[in-house]
């Protein structure tokens, strides 16, 4: 163990060490996936080898070999669905998330590695639109619909996804007019430790973060400073190392606006967010911790990566490739994906 960590330490002081030439920058080593018109937002790294993705067309992929080779591990039938989430367990089980108005939003779990699936939810409700989920353990989890008669909805798993129920709304406060979560990259909604989960809003006069310390009952509301007051504007990414230190993105997703406030940070819990000091120079829609750091983070959106060393005060670019989303795994697996088919992993 101690020489696992030693390993892990001296690859993270690699990644995260301002470079002294350009070519040693922390770099995308970008596989070839073997598709080019799907755009993966949905992606669950499991660890340096293996790692899932989810995009347009009803399309998942898999590969268990560093992104060498991928196999195509579609649900059957789902072929005009936008998968935009997928939380994997391991190599072997997966859930992932469609969304869309109605029938559109569906859930599907499977426990073979992709070769089969098993629709586990499917919104009959034609004001829901499901945008992320999430997993606190392998069993216990939620997902997140845009306000329902003026409030968020939230689905409950207590069985890894297997089955799912609606939540009360008493706990949750009354979203804004035109607030929705974007489902731009899986990151809409995320949890840190056993009971702690956090939502991003946009699309409003105000962005927020919502707050809920007992899975999902009860919520409290807090604004983000981030581009706001325009459906295309808000938060659109968050990460939590640990259930006090946060990280979002986000701004304005269309390329002809510019997004000078495209990221915050908080220490606690999300009860108040402070603007980055040096932000992204444009929209992000992705962000991920680095593993065992405390002050390094990815953010990834489709005109580049940037990364920080000290805890989101400041992020420097290290890439221009496009990316929608990232996602990091304790063995210093980093990886992104995005649109054309395109999935990397970060290498020194």
């Amino acid at each position: 163990m101690a020489l696992a960590g030693a390993v892990c330490a001296a690859a993270l002081a690699a990644l995260t060490a301002v470079p002294a030439q350009a070519h040693q920058r922390p770099q995308w080593d970008v596989k070839d996936t073997g598709v080019w018109d799907v755009r993966f937002r949905g992606l669950a790294a499991v660890s340096r080898h293996t790692a899932w993705v989810a995009g347009s067309g009803g399309t998942v992929l898999r590969t268990t070999d560093g992104g060498d080779t991928w196999r195509d591990v579609s649900p059957s039938g789902a072929g005009a669905l936008e998968f935009r989430d997928i939380e994997a367990f391991d190599a072997r089980r997966a859930v992932a998330l469609s969304i869309g108005e109605g029938e559109a939003s569906r859930v599907y779990r499977t426990d073979d590695g992709g070769a089969s699936w098993t629709e586990s939810f499917r919104n009959t409700d034609a004001r829901a639109f499901y945008d992320c989920l999430t997993f606190f353990d392998r069993r216990h989890g939620l997902a997140m619909s845009d306000p329902v008669d003026g409030r968020f909805r939230i689905l409950s798993t207590s069985d890894g996804g297997r089955s799912w129920k609606v939540l009360p709304d008493a706990g949750m406060p009354a979203a804004q007019d035109g607030e929705a979560g974007f489902a731009a990259s899986g990151q809409c909604l995320v949890s840190a430790g056993p009971r702690d989960v956090w939502l991003a809003t946009g699309g409003a006069a105000r962005a927020r973060v919502l707050h809920s310390a007992d899975r999902g009952l009860t919520w409290t509301a807090t604004d983000a400073p981030v581009p706001a007051g325009d459906p295309a504007r808000g938060v659109f990414a968050l990460a939590f190392r640990d259930r006090a230190h946060g990280l979002a993105a986000g701004g304005d997703y269309r390329p002809e606006q510019p997004s000078p406030r495209a990221a915050a940070r908080t220490t606690d819990a999300g009860r108040t967010w402070r603007p980055a000091d040096r932000p992204p120079p444009a929209y992000r829609s992705g962000v991920a911790w680095l593993p065992h750091s405390r002050t390094a983070a990815l953010a990834v959106g489709p005109t580049g990566t940037d990364l920080t060393t000290d805890g989101g005060h400041t992020w420097r670019s290290v890439d221009t490739g496009s990316y929608d989303t990232v996602d990091c795994t304790p063995d210093l697996g980093c990886w992104a994906a995005g649109e054309q088919g395109r999935v990397a992993r970060l290498e020194r």
